[in-house]
């Protein structure tokens, strides 16, 4: 089964927009759980514009659900998640400007920093998972990092698959097999949507977790956030 993670950023953003507390972070992840998400994500940024590292501590104590803790691995971020101690967190190479992840990890140039911060957080009981592009080199040395996981960046697939969704998903495929042979679990995330997720997810059946926020949320305006989740979670059937 494929699991539904929310990621929940932008719920922050909207909250930090005007101040206060509405909407209320934490009671939205746990609707989230409550309509069926078996997963929450969040990606604290070191300028705190929309998850801040506050929320990341709140969450944890009432979460039921699989915590996913995305982010730079700076000095911050690590003490961050190795206090929290989430089920997986998953590495992102985002500068700390970055509007949103827009890259994997060259995990060949990074191989000896990745393994060092993926023995890490494995010798504190978190599961690790690397965001990398469909290049094989990429997932090779992500391999040898001893990470338990890579996540999938999937924007490409999302902006070629209204062209040509054969053509989208066929790199993603052949990533996706080499992933599995190396040994590896799979996650996939970025700009997925109702309108191109379940070819995916027919396409690469044993993908283990996607975690989907701006989509998402986008949709809940018009559809409401149990109803959106409900969709969402029938796309991965």
């Amino acid at each position: 089964m494929t699991t539904l993670s929310v990621n929940i950023n932008k719920i922050a953003t909207l909250r930090n927009a005007r101040g206060g507390n509405i909407p209320d972070v934490c009671k939205v992840a746990l609707d989230c759980e409550k309509f069926g998400a078996e997963g929450i994500t969040v990606h604290p940024r070191p300028d705190e514009r929309h998850i801040r590292y506050q929320d990341v501590l709140d969450l944890k104590p009432i979460l039921t659900t699989e915590f996913n803790i995305e982010g730079n691995p700076t000095r911050e971020f690590v003490e961050l998640v190795k206090k929290v101690k989430p089920a997986q967190v998953t590495l992102v190479p985002d500068a700390h400007d970055a509007l949103t992840s827009n890259a994997g990890w060259d995990t060949k140039t990074h191989q000896d920093f990745l393994k060092e911060i993926v023995s890490g957080f494995q010798q504190a009981g978190i599961r690790v998972s690397i965001f990398v592009d469909t290049n094989p080199v990429n997932i090779e040395y992500a391999a040898k990092t001893g990470t338990d996981r890579v996540e999938l960046y999937t924007e490409p697939y999302a902006t070629n698959y209204p062209n040509d969704k054969a053509a989208a998903v066929a790199p993603f495929v052949q990533a996706a097999k080499l992933a599995k042979s190396l040994g590896l679990g799979i996650n996939a995330g970025h700009d997925l949507s109702l309108d191109n997720l379940a070819y995916l997810h027919q396409n690469i059946p044993w993908i283990e977790e996607v975690s989907i926020g701006h989509a998402l949320i986008a949709d809940a305006l018009y559809l409401g956030l149990e109803e959106t989740i409900k969709r969402y979670k029938a796309a991965l059937k």
